[in-house]
């Protein structure tokens, strides 16, 4: 989409000229008109006008002799003499006539240089110092000219045609569904009148962070046709009270003067939080720009044809009047892709580079679980990087899998020095979280290890990638992972009788794990079904917070240990009946520094078929 600037008269050039035109007549035109003008005479004529007493200043130099001369009318002629012999009897005469000594020949002070600095100099700085300070409170107050006091600070996009479609749009494609309708009311609105049917007013899009709101309210504007309102939620925060609702009022105001339109309002959760009685008498700035967005929102017609769309990553912190029916009707989902929804979005980003003809975006697409659409958009890129690093105009798959483990683990620490104790250790490290995977049913393939340290200060890592797409986790598959999680710590207590601080994120995984099976997911044989914690910011993070007694909470600590030593149990068994395949594995780790998931099973498969 295009957005409708005013243009800017280039003032700067204009300034440059003119100062540059007087310039240039300060310096060579102002001289020649203020030189005075000067006569010739002999130095006896010189002595005989001193003797007259007609000399009234005289300027001595080296090879001239200047003197003025004045007339009965008051003006003033400038003499010059040749060159004055060596008169010692000159000096007396001067001073006996009393002749004055001065600078008769000077350059006079051009006026436009004393006007400059008179009083055009003063202006000018006096006017920088202003617009210094406008900007300044224009920053501190939200944007916008400081003058405008209540101007709506949206961005207005038009000519939608040319900007984002839902063809831009992969992998949402029960989001694309919900809007289509709005799209259809833009569009025939008469059809929806003649039955009876009011469009929703307003339609909330709530998703976790780079799903792709923003691009869907513009595909949204873009499909329709019409102009798009784009403005975020923190610019309505102003410093002075009451600033806030009236860019509120202003932008309904232009919507109302552009309908049929689209108003997008992103972070919406900045404006349209809970109210409470923190404020001075509920009447603090944040609540008069909620409540007049509210009173906008009940008031305007919704058959004109504007629709407010509004994005957050927080809906728990809306304000319950905000979403009631009559403002935001709609409450549309943006969730994190699926298997099938990735690898369209590895499509479409994979439009705009340069690709070899076989590419497997699935693989590319079960490596990346949970991943959002702007996290496969970065993996795109990365992996186009790497192309140009490694000197090639296309990009393969392998720089594909490259990418995807940048963005897990960051970059290789190619000049990482670590000593081959070390090495062998984390190799035997990574072989054993591999072996316990490998030998477990419910639980996902092993794809690649690596004892190549990363950016993200892991010395190594093992990828395990689900060959399809999982909802559901059985409890056994949980517990699975717990104990994948401390194969590494298992099998450095079987070879090298003790443990270092590499398992300190997967002590961190598997104590996570745990607790979510006794607190949340229901997997206790203890508290059965009972709710122990409650899930926050389940976009942000999803923090979580105990909902039971201390008493309570101690027994559940009791509990997730026990899974914990459960699992670890587990995994030192497994370990123990392979013993001979973790060692044949970690020698063969330690010299490829790299294998995959295949070389993987094909040696554990050699030494024991079962």
């Amino acid at each position: 989409m295009q957005e409708q600037k005013t243009p800017k008269k280039p003032l700067i050039y204009y300034c440059i000229i003119v100062m540059l035109m007087m310039f240039l007549l300060n310096a060579f035109i102002f001289p020649l008109l203020l030189q005075p003008r000067v006569e010739t005479t002999d130095y006896g004529t010189f002595l005989n006008m001193v003797e007259d007493g007609k000399v009234a200043e005289v300027q001595m130099e080296d090879d001239h002799i200047y003197f003025t001369v004045p007339d009965e009318k008051g003006k003033t002629t400038v003499y010059q003499t040749g060159v004055w012999p060596n008169d010692n009897t000159l000096w007396e005469r001067l001073l006996s006539h009393d002749v004055k000594f001065n600078n008769v020949v000077q350059q006079k002070t051009s006026p436009l240089v004393s006007f400059l600095v008179s009083w055009i100099l003063p202006i000018v700085i006096f006017t920088l110092i202003g617009q210094l300070f406008m900007r300044t409170m224009q920053k501190r107050m939200g944007g916008g000219n400081a003058m405008t006091f209540g101007k709506s600070n949206a961005k207005i996009y038009v000519a939608a045609q040319t900007g984002k479609t839902f063809a831009d749009v992969a992998g949402e494609d029960e989001a694309k569904e919900a809007l289509t309708e709005i799209v259809d009311f833009l569009h025939n609105p008469a059809k929806y009148e003649a039955i009876g049917a009011a469009m929703p007013k307003g339609a909330l899009l709530v998703g976790p962070p780079g799903t792709g709101k923003t691009l869907l309210a513009k595909a949204v504007a873009g499909e329709a046709n019409v102009p798009f309102f784009s403005i975020s939620g923190s610019e309505f925060v102003e410093m002075f009270v009451g600033m806030g609702a009236a860019k509120v009022r202003d932008l309904f105001k232009q919507a109302g003067e552009k309908a049929p339109c689209i108003v997008f309002i992103d972070e919406i959760d900045t404006i349209g939080k809970k109210r409470d009685s923190a404020g001075i008498g509920g009447n603090d700035e944040r609540e008069q720009t909620l409540n007049q967005l509210l009173t906008e929102m009940d008031g305007f017609d919704g058959s004109k044809g504007v629709v407010i769309l509004a994005a957050t990553n927080r809906p728990e912190t809306l304000d319950p009047a905000l979403l009631r029916p009559g403002r935001f009707d709609r409450r549309i989902p943006v969730e994190l892709p699926d298997l099938a929804g990735r690898e369209a979005i590895l499509r479409v980003h994979a439009q705009k580079i340069k690709l070899v003809d076989t590419i497997d975006y699935n693989a590319v697409a079960r490596a990346t679980s949970g991943a959002s659409g702007a996290e496969l958009a970065n993996i795109v890129n990365e992996a186009a990087l790497r192309a140009v690093r490694m000197g090639r105009d296309r990009v393969e798959q392998g720089d594909f899998e490259e990418a995807v483990e940048t963005v897990i683990a960051g970059y290789q620490r190619k000049g990482a020095v670590i000593s081959p104790k070390e090495k062998q250790i984390v190799a035997y490290h990574e072989i054993g979280h591999a072996l316990v995977a490998a030998k477990q049913t419910d639980s996902a393939p092993v794809h690649k290890i690596t004892i190549i340290p990363r950016t993200s200060g892991a010395l190594g890592y093992t990828m395990q990638v689900d060959d399809t797409e999982r909802n559901l986790m059985s409890r056994e598959e949980a517990f699975n992972k717990i104990a994948t999680f401390t194969g590494g710590r298992a099998a450095e207590e079987l070879i090298f009788g003790t443990f270092t601080s590499g398992a300190a994120n997967d002590i961190e995984q598997a104590t996570k794990i745990a607790r979510s099976m006794v607190t949340r997911l229901g997997m206790s044989k203890t508290f059965d079904m009972m709710a122990l914690e409650t899930q926050q910011n389940q976009y942000l993070g999803g923090d979580t917070a105990l909902i039971c007694s201390n008493d309570t909470a101690a027994k559940v600590d009791e509990e997730v240990l026990d899974l914990i030593k459960a699992a670890h149990e587990k995994a030192i068994n497994i370990l123990k009946d392979n013993m001979d395949a973790l060692h044949q594995l970690a020698q063969y780790l330690l010299e490829k520094e790299t294998i995959t998931g295949d070389e993987f099973m094909k040696i554990l498969n050699e030494m024991n078929p079962a």
